[in-house]
């Protein structure tokens, strides 16, 4: 189903998204505001070192709060399976027979499940959580880090072999499209519509980057 796709491409499309939009609107703003080439490149760079980092940094804690409240959970549903294992069976078949079952049947079910891993059967059905795909802090943040690496290198190397004086142009035409693309890759593998796909992405990117140079132009004038 593709519906397993959407965890890790989330993370991927939304970390390389970041990473070509930041990065191609710092280049533009920055551009637009007259600066050297040396000047773009030195912002460039540390705009993809800091929204990398600020990608982990930002996965790490929202997936760890995560993990924290799955954990406080779990391990008030361990305390209540030791203390209380006949209302805790009582539970788990209600939300069977919520769920269509007959209260007979369900109450089999309930004690079935619960002989065999009955903090698993409260985890999956009561709370929602699944054992095997707990809430890793780590793994979410280096994930982002790359992805956001690997798309915001895009609009980084357009600029250090595009001239300084069709950086803005070439600069904003590579990002929409590679911007496109991603997008349509994303709407192919989860089953949506490509064009939708495509569009979106790019109709925020392009926002971004105008939003970026009217500043660049405004300060270059301004300073």
């Amino acid at each position: 189903h593709r519906s397993h796709h959407i965890g890790w491409l989330r993370a991927a499309v939304l970390g390389a998204n970041d990473g070509v939009i930041s990065t191609s609107s710092l280049i533009v703003g920055v551009s637009a505001a007259h600066a050297t080439h040396e000047s773009i490149m030195i912002s460039a760079v540390a705009g993809l070192v800091a929204g990398a980092m600020s990608m982990a940094a930002g996965e790490y804690v929202s997936v760890s709060s995560q993990s924290d409240i799955e954990k406080a959970d779990l391990e008030t549903e361990r305390n209540a399976i030791e203390n209380n294992l006949s209302f805790e069976r009582e539970e788990l078949a209600h939300i069977y027979v919520e769920r269509g079952l007959d209260p007979l049947l369900a109450k089999q079910v309930a004690f079935q499940l619960m002989e065999h891993d009955a903090l698993g059967a409260h985890a999956r059905d009561e709370l929602g959580i699944s054992l095997t795909a707990i809430a890793r802090p780590v793994q979410a943040a280096l994930t982002s880090a790359v992805t956001f690496s690997v798309g915001a290198a895009v609009p980084l190397l357009i600029a250090i072999v595009t001239p300084e004086a069709h950086i803005i142009p070439i600069e904003v035409g590579a990002s929409l499209l590679f911007l496109a693309v991603l997008g349509a890759s994303a709407a192919k593998i989860g089953g949506a519509s490509i064009f939708r796909g495509a569009t979106r992405v790019s109709f925020w990117g392009a926002l971004a980057m105008l939003l970026t140079m009217g500043i660049g132009v405004l300060f270059g004038t301004i300073v």
